[in-house]
């Protein structure tokens, strides 16, 4: 028979004695190596957020070029591998090409802007006149007050004799902005060079950092974006100059003068097709009001009706043919993507805003495990009642029916 000792056989069994147990305290020994590199990482942190917050011009430079120059490789591709061109020749012809556009533009624009301007402030106050006028005759009330109408005119000179001594601190400011501008400009046309010319060589350089079956998923990534904001940017380009000739060729059949019809359409086009879902209502509103005023209401109903079939055209021919779902985005998504890059970048966040979002809802497509969807809703595709079919059917097998 066993002799030992409860105390003994506890002890035998493995229990650990007084010596060694576990009093329920953790002590963590933090030892000055592990201090002084702890402080360390939140000085590098800090110093980059600085480094960040002052090269934030840079930065966002950087980031529209990238943006640019995944625009430009589908074409360089194309004369590179197509036409046997080399890519930094290939993205030199497509500037050339992009420069030669904006400065007929330019000089084409700028006559018609002027000549808009002139038959604004020549006619505007008639234009207010005659639809004061007619609120009158046919609401019975005027929109314009007389006497705050005879105060609110200001002759050209009272303008400038009252704000002499301001013009030429404005002038100097602009000409400032208009230096700095061309300065940023070049320096993201330097950027978008080398990205677009040098891009395969930067894919390979960065895939190189991670495992091969991490580089399936970040060069699938990368491809992606290519094909969504170059399939976007081009794709956008046509509908704008097949709008900006409709709208060209139908306010000119109209009356309206060939140098105001030019700048109307350009901004009627560029709008509509630019700017998600409210484009459409503003590229399309203002000609039509200038139209309204130039030559009447006949001619603005013409103009309303070319808006009206043309983004019926679009949508179900022109766009599905010409985007070849390069970029597949919901019509609520796309419109809150572009609120949101106007309110943290301006202009140009809201102009990168659709492909950008694009890119997001891929990438994430690709990386998230999705499941097969069994649950039919009743107010889904096919059951739009409250009765739907399963609920015709009866109860479910072994269940017990509502009347029980």
């Amino acid at each position: 028979m066993d002799s030992m000792k409860p105390e003994e056989q506890s002890t035998a069994a493995g229990a650990p004695d007084a010596s060694t147990a576990n009093t329920g305290h953790t002590h963590i020994v933090i030892s000055t190596g592990t201090l002084w590199r702890g402080v360390g990482i939140v000085l590098l942190t800090l110093a980059a957020l600085w480094a960040l917050d002052q090269a934030r011009t840079l930065a966002t430079m950087v980031i529209i070029s990238w943006f640019f120059a995944l625009a430009l490789v589908p074409g360089v591709n194309y004369l590179h591998r197509k036409r046997g061109w080399r890519r930094g020749a290939a993205v030199a012809v497509i500037y050339l090409v992009g420069i030669v556009a904006v400065v007929l533009l330019v000089v084409v624009l700028i006559p018609a802007i002027a000549t808009l301007g002139s038959q604004i402030a020549g006619n505007g106050s008639q234009w207010l006149t005659d639809l004061d006028g007619w609120t009158a005759d046919t609401f019975g009330r005027h929109i314009v007050d007389k006497q705050a109408y005879k105060d609110g005119v200001v002759t050209v000179g009272e303008f400038l004799e009252r704000w002499s001594d301001k013009l030429l601190p404005a002038a100097g400011d602009a000409l400032a902005t208009g230096v700095s501008l061309v300065f940023n400009m070049f320096t993201m046309a330097m950027f978008i060079f080398y990205l677009a010319a040098d891009f395969p060589r930067l894919q390979r350089w960065f895939l190189a950092f991670f495992r091969p079956s991490a580089q399936e998923r970040l060069g699938w990534t990368m491809d992606k974006s290519i094909a969504e904001v170059g399939g976007y940017l081009y794709s956008r380009l046509l509908l704008t100059l097949i709008n900006g000739l409709g709208f060209f060729a139908v306010m000119v059949a109209v009356g309206v003068p060939i140098g105001l019809a030019l700048p109307l359409a350009v901004f009627g086009g560029f709008v509509s097709e630019f700017i998600p879902t409210i484009g459409t209502y503003i590229g399309g509103a203002v000609p039509i009001l200038l139209t309204l005023a130039l030559q009447g209401m006949v001619p603005a109903l013409v103009v309303l009706g070319y808006v009206l079939i043309y983004q019926q055209i679009e949508n179900y021919w022109l766009s599905p043919r010409i985007s070849a779902k390069t970029m597949e985005l919901n019509g609520g998504l796309a419109f809150g993507a572009a609120l949101a890059g106007g309110a943290l970048f301006g202009a140009m966040g809201a102009f990168m805003a659709l492909p950008v979002a694009a890119l997001i809802v891929a990438f994430i497509s690709n990386y998230r495990h999705g499941y097969e969807v069994v649950y039919a809703s009743r107010y889904g595709d096919d059951g739009e009642t409250e009765t739907s079919g399963t609920e015709k059917a009866g109860p479910a097998p072994g269940e017990a029916s509502p009347a029980a």
